[in-house]
């Protein structure tokens, strides 16, 4: 059974749950949405909430991680000293 009440016929928000927030472009990298795009979410018309979904393939595209991470970033790290 679903709840009619809650359902929208707006874009929904496009969060993956993986919630990291790269230090320089301010992205998320899961939804590659801006900081401030996160925070003011739910406030946004649906058509501005449309256009930022549509921009956002392009961006994770784009998106180039500065450094790996794990294990191997480490060894590099102490490799360098």
């Amino acid at each position: 059974m679903t709840n009619d009440v809650w359902s929208r016929e707006e874009p929904q928000s496009p969060c993956v749950n993986i919630c990291v927030v790269d230090r320089d472009s301010r992205l998320c990298i899961g939804c590659f949405r801006h900081i401030s795009e996160i925070a003011g979410w739910g406030s946004r018309p649906a058509e501005e909430r449309a256009r930022i979904l549509e921009e956002l393939p392009a961006r994770a595209k784009a998106f180039k991680p500065k450094r790996k991470g794990g294990r191997a970033a480490r060894s590099n790290d102490l490799d360098k000293r």
